[in-house]
């Protein structure tokens, strides 16, 4: 019994937000040594598993006693929810049996799918391995993890040759009397700009190895671009950065598109015309190494390059004082807000710096996004949440997920079937709702796989990044919500550098909600331009914006205040508004992600064309209306527990 509860705790100690990022369990204004010395889940070196589970336990009780105001009870031991859980039971079966049926050889369909598919490792199995995105992921995962493993292990080597006990070997000692800790040899500041010396240099030179391995001659490319960005930042007068930095960023969006990543035979031939002297430039396009198509993945660096200039921009107007002297804070317990906010000294904003920043290779290819504040704060003072016990099951976690996609890739092909479209007419309405729904779990997992490995190696290399998947796909009722959750690195990188300096949401009255929806535009126009420049892409961002409209009217017009006294009627009302949300959600990401504008007018018609359909539409709203009161569950054992996430 004790081995099955241990079993159970573990389990739940896998899953749990804690593990996933710290981030979603400690406020992003809490000091992180406040937080240990209060409730630890950041063992010492020293300490036992059963410290551990002492300090967590105390965790759990001190969320708990600062739990949100009004929480209801648990409702997981109800007659509703031992209702729910037989739909669970009867319903998510069918829901596989539906597309592994459609998936099998004896499916008159199969034979238009098949050449799609590849061997698989699954005896007896082929592998759905259609989707491009993925497959770049999938087939070169056994070269990442040799890089994963090469990457610490150099930067060891680097600091055993480059005296990294310069900061090390460091030990603090009580306070003096000025106030200030000082240590044996360095004070606490000194090495932790000797330890961003260190680490800077590594990752800047790391990083040029790395970009022209991927790259080849192409690097070049990236570093001219990244050039010209630096020098928009440090040469031209403060008032102009910001407009400098849009334009040209934006712009590089549109150029790279437009002129496909400047092939240098294109280039050759602007210079010499047709005169047959500019071979060169098709020699030089057969080196560009590993990744030759730069600019698929250069929309991510992007971001970080307006990321330096914008806190760049914004740190000159802080330099009549350093915050961190101003409010007392302490350099190395800086909260995760003011690792963000508070700007690096000025010396930190260095061409060098600014490299390994932009180029840093743990999150180069995909990210999740981190600031160039956060960056540096964290390669002075290494985050107190990396933990080795929490970083092994974040990496168990992964592996876990990983095998899940395997598993689906290997018995589900929706994605192959998706890109075939074939005869809508074979599939029945349940088949086909529930292909758009594994379809559309194809593009989370397909997402957050990559996501989560890179923030994988990020970890193992001392810095922590957010967490970009908060919750699946399956998991989400709101839009608003479903935006903050989904990317979520990205999400932060908005509000801090659009929403927030165009307005955000904060406008009282029904014309500040209209503002606020406008700002919703305006960001999603963007989102969807930044993702790839397609009709259908800005389709989709001006679709969540309209979809995101109901939302906030249904909010202003049913304040959960007026249904203080009635919580049940108000739920029931929530879950009803939900499951269109859960509807205009799955079309919007279905138009943008999977099948397009016609491939979803085919779906819908296909669904609604005759009685049977709208009798599965029915049942399938109830469905969604179960899942739903559960996902309110879940929010609420969260409250219960002091927990209170906004996704």
């Amino acid at each position: 019994m004790s081995s099955w509860i241990s079993w159970l705790s573990g389990l739940r100690r896998l899953y749990s937000l804690d593990t996933l990022d710290t981030r979603f369990t400690i406020s992003s204004t809490t000091p992180p040594k406040q937080v240990n010395s209060e409730s630890s889940t950041a063992e010492p070196a020293t300490s036992s598993p059963q410290d551990t589970q002492n300090d967590q336990a105390k965790g759990t009780a001190k969320r708990a006693t600062s739990r949100a105001p009004n929480t209801q009870p648990s409702r997981w031991n109800t007659p509703e929810f031992y209702f729910y859980y037989l739909v669970f039971l009867t319903a998510v079966p069918m829901m596989f049996k539906s597309v592994y049926d459609v998936s099998k050889p004896t499916h008159p369909n199969y034979p238009k799918i098949e050449p799609l598919l590849s061997n698989g490792w699954i005896p007896g199995r082929k592998v759905d391995n259609s989707d491009a995105q993925y497959s770049s992921f999938r087939d070169n995962i056994p070269y990442l993890f040799i890089v994963v493993i090469l990457h610490p292990l150099l930067r060891r080597l680097y600091d055993y040759l480059c005296r990294a006990d310069t900061y090390t070997q460091v030990r603090q000692t009580p306070p003096a009397n000025n106030g200030f800790q000082l240590t044996q040899g360095l004070s606490v500041e000194a090495a932790a700009d000797a330890r961003l010396e260190q680490r800077a240099s590594f990752d800047f030179v790391f990083a040029l190895v790395f970009v022209t391995a991927l790259h080849g001659f192409s690097a070049l490319k990236v570093l001219g671009i990244l050039y010209l960005n630096y020098k928009i930042a440090t040469t031209l007068p403060k008032q102009y950065i910001p407009t400098a930095t849009w334009i040209f960023n934006v712009g590089m969006l549109f150029a790279n598109e437009l002129f496909q990543g400047y092939p240098f035979k294109d280039v050759a031939a602007f210079i010499h015309g047709n005169d047959g002297e500019g071979t060169w430039g098709a020699w030089l396009d057969g080196h560009c190494g590993l990744m030759s198509r730069w600019e698929v993945l250069f929309n991510i660096t992007v971001l970080r390059l307006i990321s330096f200039n914008l806190d760049y921009y914004w740190s000159i107007s802080m330099r009549g004082g350093s915050p961190i002297e101003k409010k007392q804070l302490d350099p190395s317990n800086l909260s995760e807000r003011d690792r963000v906010s508070i700007p690096a000294k000025t010396n930190d904003y260095s061409f060098r710096n600014y490299i390994a920043y932009a180029l840093y290779s743990p999150l180069y290819l995909t990210g999740p996004i981190l600031t160039f504040n956060d960056y540096i704060s964290q390669q002075r003072y290494r985050a107190a949440s990396i933990t080795r016990q929490r970083t092994t099951l974040y990496a168990i976690r992964f592996i876990v997920a990983l095998l899940t996609m395997e598993i689906v890739c290997h018995f589900i092909y929706a994605v192959a079937i998706f890109h075939v479209q074939p005869d809508w007419e074979a599939y029945t309405p349940f088949q086909l709702s529930m292909l758009g729904y594994f379809n559309l779990h194809h593009i989370w997992l397909k997402l957050l796989l990559p996501w989560r490995f890179f923030r994988l190696w990020a970890l193992l290399d001392g810095i922590d990044p957010p967490e970009n998947m908060v919750r699946c796909m399956s998991d989400n009722y709101s839009a608003l919500a479903f935006w903050r959750g989904w990317h979520r690195s990205f999400n932060r990188w908005i509000v801090r550098y659009i929403f927030v300096p165009i307005g955000g949401s904060r406008s009282g009255g029904p014309w500040g909600k209209v503002r606020a929806v406008v700002n919703f535009l305006a960001v999603f126009t963007f989102v969807a331009l930044w993702h790839d420049i397609q009709l259908r892409l800005l389709m989709w961002g001006w679709l969540i914006t309209l979809f995101v409209a109901p939302e906030v009217l249904a909010t202003m017009a049913f304040p959960r205040r007026r249904w203080a006294a009635r919580p049940n009627a108000y739920r029931v009302l929530c879950g009803v508004g939900a499951v269109g949300n859960v509807l205009m959600m799955m079309a919007a990401n279905l138009v943008g992600f999977a099948i397009g504008l016609d491939g979803l007018q085919a779906l819908v018609k296909a669904i609604f064309g005759n009685y049977s359909g709208l009798v599965f539409f029915a049942t399938a709203c109830g469905a969604l209306f179960v899942g739903v009161q559960v996902m309110f569950e879940v929010r609420e054992e969260e409250l219960r527990h002091g927990i209170k996430m906004k996704c």
